[in-house]
């Protein structure tokens, strides 16, 4: 299952790399305010689902751009084609594929592909996470005042604003930094990998996460909502660090103004 996700992965990037070099000659509509999808979105979206369903054509599929078939099945594929679609419409380098599949709910098998930098992170349930075949950790830093964070600023539901900048004044005082790249399954990725020692969004849909969420957990981390329980990808509240800064982090998002 995941050398399947790999192979439909790559095909996306390859699809997305070469249309990077034209970005003026694309179609692109506006799904919402702040939410754009292109050709690009949608061509990737149709090559990782066509070759899914050759492979495994019972399994349901959930989708940023076609949405759900068959979600009521015991597996399920959770994709995001294009992940960061306004920086790539921008040739802002920081975009992927992400392809999570769930069993039963529960993430198993996960992949997200950064074709600008050309890194492939896997993960299996059980069997730990690897960027290009080498097995990745989450940081070790036990102190927030040591930690540098990653975000996403709220662009759809633009009403949590107010809430999230609380939030952003909160962990900007108690950390050593904060980054928003704009790609939250590459941010998860970069948990797991140890380049930033946690995450946290709200306003997320179960395709930004899927494969994330994984990848943090194989890797040592702990992700949950913002209570530290499950159910973040019906929330689309996340937070994702390693095990010592945790419970920390989330009391600090916790925190009034």
């Amino acid at each position: 299952m995941l050398n399947t996700a790999v192979k439909a992965a790559r095909k996306a990037g390859t699809l997305i790399s070469r249309a990077s070099f034209d970005i003026d000659k694309l179609n692109v509509r506006r799904k919402r305010q702040n939410d754009f999808v292109s050709e690009v979105d949608e061509a990737a979206e149709e090559a990782i689902i066509k070759i899914l369903r050759e492979t495994y054509p019972s399994h349901g599929i959930l989708a940023e751009e076609s949405g759900s078939h068959g979600t009521d099945a015991e597996y399920v594929w959770v994709i995001d084609p294009l992940d960061g679609t306004t920086n790539f419409l921008h040739g802002f380098p920081q975009y992927c594929v992400s392809i999570g599949l769930l069993h039963k709910g529960k993430p198993t098998q996960a992949v997200v592909y950064d074709p600008n930098r050309n890194e492939l992170f896997t993960a299996s349930k059980g069997v730990g996470a690897y960027l290009n075949d080498r097995r990745i950790r989450v940081t070790r830093t036990d102190k927030l005042e040591d930690a540098l964070m990653a975000t996403g600023f709220p662009f759809r539901e633009v009403e949590h604003l107010d809430q999230y900048l609380t939030m952003f004044r909160n962990v900007t005082k108690a950390t050593s930094g904060i980054r928003r790249p704009g790609a939250a399954a590459l941010d998860l990725a970069w948990v797991a990998c140890g380049r930033v020692d946690g995450f946290w969004e709200i306003g997320l849909s179960p395709w930004d996460m899927a494969a994330g969420a994984l990848l943090v957990r194989e890797a040592g981390g702990l992700i949950g909502d913002l209570d530290g329980n499950e159910g973040f990808l019906e929330s689309g509240r996340v937070v994702a660090t390693n095990a010592k800064l945790f419970s920390a982090m989330l009391q600090l998002l916790k925190q009034k103004g």
